[in-house]
């Protein structure tokens, strides 16, 4: 495996939205500003008690030819490789889902799983061109983009499948995209191909029912939390994955205009605040000292800075 730079700088979101954006934005040259607009916290309130699902933004990957992403995937490596290259050839470039536990440039490496996309961009013999555009201070340190080739055993190992994930991991992949969509078995090589656009089928993200309203969602996931401190390290990634997709649309509304950029900043900070708060009281539940106090103080302190921004537009 051979580093040779790294890729073009994309925003800080979550590795799902990141190569998502990086994937797309050939045949959507306005993602980043349809993301901005659609960044939101919906949450789904009638699953078992201490269980949470999220989406984070509707579909942006809707091509104006018609076209939008759906999950691919195989059981065995051959037909997988087979497909990947495939669709390579087609389209340039495949969005596939690999482990952390077994990317060499991830922090996670080795020590833990989590599904994380990356872009194969050119296959050669054996070697495939692997770019990952995600980049963050992780739990396990820092992620910084990656650009290389790395041989077929190794992207064989990479895109390992993770057979058995928890449920709240197994919901973030039905709902990667937006809004929920067919996942092939946990037990099988994934990546993501184009196919014919299906209607959006309305304002929630999937079955079941939702907050979509962003003050409604933040209560109602600290009150779940409250509830059930166990729930909280299970939904912290996905809290942190709320603060990047909000913090990205406060600096598009800034650039653009339409935000104050001194409460804008206060409400960033605000964001960023919520995660550190929910792995603190994590720990503390780790150790047996519950700290839900911690979660709603962090909620109404963001709530506080919302507030103080211009009204969402309604259009």
């Amino acid at each position: 495996m051979f580093l040779t730079g790294a890729p073009t700088t994309m925003p800080d979101l979550s590795c799902y939205t990141t190569n998502l954006l990086a994937h797309v934005a050939p045949d959507i040259p306005d993602v980043r500003r349809r993301l901005a607009h659609g960044v939101r916290l919906a949450v789904r309130i009638d699953l078992p008690a201490g269980e949470l699902a999220f989406s984070h933004h509707p579909r942006i990957d809707r091509t104006d030819d018609g076209r939008q992403l759906a999950h691919a995937g195989t059981r065995d490596w051959p037909t997988a490789r087979e497909a990947l290259h495939r669709a390579l050839l087609r389209d340039r470039r495949v969005l596939a889902v690999a482990n952390t536990r077994h990317l060499p440039w991830s922090p996670a490496h080795g020590r833990a799983d989590a599904p994380h996309w990356i872009l194969l961009k050119d296959r050669r013999d054996d070697q495939w061109l692997v770019a990952d555009h995600f980049s963050a201070l992780t739990p396990h340190g820092t992620q910084s983009p990656y650009l290389g080739w790395i041989g077929d055993a190794e992207l064989a190992a990479a895109l390992a499948p993770w057979t058995r994930p928890p449920r709240e991991v197994a919901r973030r992949d039905i709902l990667a995209l937006g809004t929920e969509s067919t996942v092939p078995p946990a037990d099988h090589y994934r990546w993501l191909d184009w196919a014919p656009a299906t209607d959006g089928g309305g304002s929630a993200p999937g079955t079941g029912t939702w907050l979509l309203d962003l003050d409604a969602a933040l209560r109602h996931t600290s009150e779940v939390l409250r509830a059930d401190p166990s729930a909280v390290a299970r939904y912290v990634d996905d809290l942190w994955a709320a603060a990047r997709h909000h913090t990205f649309k406060l600096d598009f509304d800034v650039a653009d205009g339409t935000t104050d950029p001194v409460r804008a900043a206060a409400a960033s900070a605000a964001w960023d605040e919520l995660p550190r708060a929910l792995r603190f009281a994590a720990q503390s539940t780790a150790r047996g000292r519950p700290r839900p106090g911690a979660i709603e103080r962090s909620v109404d302190q963001l709530l506080t800075a919302l507030r103080a921004l211009p009204a969402p537009d309604k259009e």
